[in-house]
């Protein structure tokens, strides 16, 4: 199991610059690059920079992350999210990145779960046409927030089977996972090939529908049933990745490199437990 990293985890003050030095020091396999940072990166470097980086590193791309918020837009914001696809292909293409996160859009009004299905599955293909044409595959993933329009894996691997295209597939966050209460016999049904990414994480314990994403704590230090969700991803055959993904505040004040590497010693930890890393 390679072990990846999420810039999530140090968003507020780090760069794609810092986060790249620190987890190579700290032997990181993999990184999942958020699309702001990459166009923070790019008004002082150049791609070709970000080329010579990872030709002369161990750890590699392995994801944008992400494009937000893609259903239920207006003409003009959905084609601001097909400028971004396109973008992070022709990016991607160059540093040997093919792949992004696309995540549902939130309060969008009283429409039942048909119409979201349905909206949902029209707008993924949209894209994958484009990101087809690219060779690039896109990971859609649900938020365990009662307000997201997809919120459940249930729910979200139903679009997937949906669209049903090779190069379309899920992103599994434990964090998304428990907080509304996903259920653990369906991730034993799952289809192994569309288990594009695995984010990693835990939760402080609260009430179901009431977490949020600054609750989110340290592998191995919350509620989630890590344990749970492991052996069953060993038992369906799964051991491609994992990444650590953390957005809570009081990790990012921390000193930046001190995250990076607690970030992967509490991911080893849990991990190891199931798989060789």
């Amino acid at each position: 199991m390679k072990i990846c990293f999420n810039q999530a985890t140090t968003m507020k003050y780090s760069t794609l610059e810092k986060d790249l030095q620190f987890c190579e020091k700290h032997g990181y396999d993999l990184i999942e690059i958020r699309i702001d940072k990459l166009k923070d990166y790019l008004t002082r470097n150049t791609v070709e920079d970000l080329v010579k980086f990872f030709e002369n590193s161990h750890i590699k791309p392995f994801a944008f992350n992400a494009l937000e918020f893609i259903s239920f837009r207006t003409e003009e914001d959905f084609n601001e999210i097909v400028k971004d696809l396109e973008f992070i292909c022709e990016v991607g293409e160059k540093i040997g990145c093919s792949q992004a996160v696309v995540v549902p859009t939130f309060d969008v009004g009283g429409y039942t779960i048909e119409e979201i299905k349905k909206e949902t599955v029209e707008k993924i293909n949209i894209l994958a046409d484009i990101a087809e044409k690219k060779n690039f595959k896109l990971a859609f993933e649900f938020v365990g927030y009662p307000n997201c329009s997809v919120n459940r894996f249930e729910q979200a691997y139903d679009i997937v089977k949906t669209v049903n295209k090779d190069h379309v597939g899920i992103v599994l966050d434990c964090f998304h996972f428990y907080a509304m209460l996903s259920n653990l016999s369906s991730l034993k049904e799952m289809d192994v090939k569309k288990l594009f990414i695995f984010h990693i994480d835990d939760a402080e314990n609260l009430p179901f529908g009431a977490l949020r994403d600054d609750k989110r704590i340290w592998p191995g230090d919350g509620a989630i049933d890590l344990d749970g969700i492991l052996k069953i991803l060993k038992e369906i055959g799964y051991d491609k990745m994992v990444s650590v993904e953390l957005f809570r505040p009081e990790y990012w004040e921390w000193d930046i490199e001190k995250t990076i590497q607690v970030g992967k010693e509490k991911t080893i930890k849990v991990v190891s437990k199931y798989f060789e890393v």
